[in-house]
């Protein structure tokens, strides 16, 4: 268990989606969130940037995606300042391998993961393909989980499978229209179905997922929390956790 030190927080960040929709929205948004870590970094005792990070990730042997310098070059200077990086891959960055490993220093998780900090109990994730429904995404998911899919499209050359990930990436965004938007309800959301199903086996203090697109907090009972990080396409929120309580936030409202 890590102790949180006085005056420091950790951070949770998700869905940046760097690359959509065009270079130029992309560009604006990456130097913005790096400012904001810049900010945090007087701060962050550590910070979890929970998936989605960009709208398309592959790594080739040898290559990986253009661009993305900024972000890149300062979560690396994060972890070489001491502050641990946690990062979880999201539907849009799941074919992750070893660069952020080796590179940046960060661990890299593909399934979500129990952390306790001051005594808290946090369980936390991407939330793609959890809980109830959405069974057509979960065979999608399972296929591109596959190693033999990961080789497959490994034999594509870079130009190629890039062009036709950010195709299927947009389709996926239009056909999901404005779906993201509202808040569905208890019983229509499904991610907090699962995190009352997991409560049912043990019991936490935070579930802290992103993919949704929409923040988030709503209270579970029994002193437990849901809380989605929403995304800065839209919102710049996330969400810091002091030592004693987390706090969901807008970067817009500061």
């Amino acid at each position: 268990m890590m102790q949180i030190p006085a005056g420091k927080k950790i951070y949770f960040l998700s869905d940046f989606h760097l690359g959509a929709p065009n270079h130029t929205a992309s560009l604006a948004r990456e130097k913005k969130i790096v400012s904001f870590l810049q900010k945090i970094s007087v701060d962050a005792a550590e910070i979890f940037i929970v998936g989605d990070l960009f709208d398309f990730w592959f790594e080739y042997r040898s290559v990986v995606p253009k661009g993305y310098v900024r972000i890149l070059g300062k979560i690396a200077e994060l972890t070489d300042n001491g502050i641990p990086v946690h990062f979880f891959t999201g539907n849009h960055d799941m074919w992750m391998k070893g660069y952020f490993q080796e590179e940046l220093n960060i661990p890299v998780y593909f399934e979500p993961k129990e952390f306790e900090r001051s005594g808290k109990k946090f369980y936390i994730g991407h939330g793609d393909g959890l809980g109830p429904g959405d069974h057509g995404y979960k065979f999608i998911k399972k296929i591109f989980r596959n190693p033999v899919s990961k080789f497959l499209f490994g034999l594509v050359p870079p130009h190629l499978g890039t062009g036709l990930a950010s195709y299927l990436s947009r389709t996926s965004r239009s056909a999901t229209g404005n779906n993201d938007e509202k808040f569905l309800g208890e019983n229509g959301e499904w991610l907090i179905s699962y995190c009352k199903e997991m409560l049912t086996k043990d019991s936490y203090d935070y579930f802290i997922f992103g993919h949704r697109h929409l923040p988030i907090d709503f209270d579970l009972g029994n002193e437990s929390r849901y809380v989605n990080l929403g995304d800065w396409l839209r919102y710049n929120s996330y969400a810091e956790f002091d030592g004693n309580d987390l706090y969901l936030k807008y970067l817009k409202n500061e």
